[in-house]
């Protein structure tokens, strides 16, 4: 089934399990904060006044509720920060920050006003921490994000949603391409030093998928169906230096906090051979309208496909629930060239005797 709220069901229920099935003892459960963009915001932005929303059929369509929200998936899962059910013991889930449409930058995203930029989610999540203090004092509320895995997903919107939104946009001329990934990158690594000052000690930081082979990007560059060039380049700059920066990081800090999954490199595999996944097509989206159902939104007035299991990708821009569980289980027990320094199996292991 396709949950059809973005990435969030199958990334981040996969990864709030993970949280609980290496650690011994039942009552220490670790808990699970999100940062990032529409590819892992759970309703966040369903309490903004924001175009960036995904809370309208056929969101949600294979949800046993029907409702496109990620509140509701039968396990004790990790809610949107904004949301009102985020009380009492839910806190000590942890909490979903990121919000759709948001960048690395914070000019990124601006046609979609009311987001969550990202050190705005920061804001909130020190005030989530003041409220968990709250609940069970300063050393059990330190310790419990301390220990707690940490989900970081920002980076593709200051291309697709900046660099690249209009020709000759702003960055485009500020910058050239290699130019802009090195601002990028050092951008980043503010931004994941602010993290780490929160507390974050065990980070997982995705870097871009292959922005150029999203439907919306083949519908509005690519009559052929051939992956975008420019945006496949940007990737291919972006990525390696994202690895090099963390790997820096962690040096600096004299751990391995931060841990980087190849995003790109697991949507890849079943992009380009969709088929030996069980895909029917890694072109075409399940909803949209237009070329490659690339063009605006998902909604009731969409091409909806009946099979949303036979399609890489839901909408234009988003992978589908079951493309999303094959980058869960590489982010899992994935090899090198998918995870560094480790696999999440391996760092939830080794955390568990630590």
């Amino acid at each position: 089934m396709d949950n059809s709220f973005l990435l969030v069901s199958s990334m981040i229920l996969g990864l709030v399990l993970a949280c609980g099935i290496f650690v011994p003892q039942a009552d220490a459960t670790r808990a699970f904060f999100v940062f990032g963009d529409s590819l892992v915001d759970s309703g966040n932005n369903n309490y903004l006044v924001t175009t960036a929303r995904a809370d309208a059929p056929p969101y949600g369509i294979d949800f046993p509720t029907h409702r496109p929200t990620g509140e509701h998936l039968g396990l004790e899962p990790t809610l949107p920060y904004l949301s009102p059910h985020l009380v009492g013991k839910k806190l000590l889930v942890g909490a979903n920050f990121a919000s759709a449409g948001i960048g690395i930058l914070n000019d990124t995203g601006f046609q979609f006003l009311n987001i969550i930029r990202i050190y705005e989610q920061f804001k909130l999540f020190k005030h989530y921490q003041l409220r968990l203090r709250a609940h069970i004092g300063e050393e059990a509320a330190q310790r419990l994000v301390n220990q707690a895995l940490v989900l970081i997903t920002v980076g593709g919107n200051d291309f697709v949603n900046n660099y690249y939104l209009v020709p000759y946009s702003a960055r485009s001329r500020q910058f050239s391409l290699p130019d802009y990934v090195r601002y990028l990158i050092s951008e980043y690594k503010n931004i994941l030093t602010r993290l780490y000052q929160l507390g974050a000690r065990r980070v997982l930081v995705t870097g871009t998928g292959p922005m150029g082979c999203a439907p919306a990007e083949l519908a509005m560059r690519s009559p052929s169906g051939q992956c975008s060039i420019e945006l496949q380049r940007a990737a291919a700059l972006y990525n390696p230096q994202l690895v090099q920066m963390l790997s820096q990081l962690n040096r600096e800090i004299g751990a391995n906090a931060f841990v980087a999954a190849n995003a790109y490199r697991m949507n890849m595999d079943f992009i380009t051979n969709p088929q030996a996944y069980g895909f029917i097509t890694s072109q075409v989206a399940c909803c949209g309208q237009g070329p490659y159902n690339g063009l605006g939104l998902c909604t009731m007035a969409s091409s909806l496909c009946p099979n949303r299991d036979q399609y890489a990708f839901w909408d234009p821009f988003h992978p589908s629930e079951k493309a999303n569980r094959i980058i869960v289980r590489q982010i899992m027990t994935g090899t090198a060239e998918y995870m560094s320094p480790m696999n999440l199996s391996s760092i939830m292991e080794l955390d568990s005797w630590t």
